[in-house]
């Protein structure tokens, strides 16, 4: 039986998304993130088999933070307040919203199929899942007007911002509100 570990993964990815929020995904090294929790590097090599792999998990675990409140929002038949959620939590979530512009979920899969393979299959299942349900629900619904309103929108309005290291201005959000009422009200 071996020792229990001292440093968990969440403390090295909460590290790493740190170091990332405050000095950009190329200041997140194993050296640093070492650094930073005290954890010996062999300890991080141990979890993560190399940096890539350790932003790949911290990728992942942000998405799923992300899609946390958007799966309440569209449970409570709330649209809008799903459509609000992308610019709102990344106003709450910088570090968070910028290591989700590090990858694609697509790309992981290609790179590491046995490593994240089964995780990353399962990624979106939950909005999907949220989003078929409302559908059910709403059966005059517009599926391709209800994405465009969820996703596409608040994509676009957030994404510009957080590629300038900038989180996404408070103003956005009724331009999006606005968006989603005038696209719904059409379809």
């Amino acid at each position: 039986m071996g020792r229990p570990a001292k440093f968990t993964q969440d403390q090295m990815l909460d590290a790493a998304l740190a170091i990332l929020g405050a000095d950009g995904p190329a200041a997140v090294t194993m050296a640093a993130v070492s650094a930073r929790t005290g954890a010996p590097i062999g300890s991080l090599y141990h979890r993560f088999a190399s940096r890539d792999l350790l932003l790949a998990r911290l990728w992942l675990r942000c998405v799923d933070s992300f899609q946390e409140g958007f799966v309440a929002a569209m449970a409570d038949d709330d649209v809008e307040a799903a459509a609000l959620h992308t610019p709102r939590w990344c106003r709450a979530n910088p570090a968070a919203a910028a290591a989700l512009l590090l990858h694609r979920r697509e790309d992981l899969a290609a790179r590491w199929p046995d490593q994240l393979g089964p995780e990353l299959a399962e990624v979106n299942r939950r909005t999907a899942g949220a989003v078929e349900a409302y559908l059910a629900r709403h059966p005059g619904a517009d599926r391709q007007h209800l994405m465009f309103v969820l996703a596409d929108v608040p994509y676009g309005a957030v994404r510009r911002h957080l590629l300038a290291g900038r989180p996404p201005p408070p103003e956005l959000d009724a331009l999006i509100l606005t968006t989603c009422r005038a696209v719904l009200a059409a379809g």
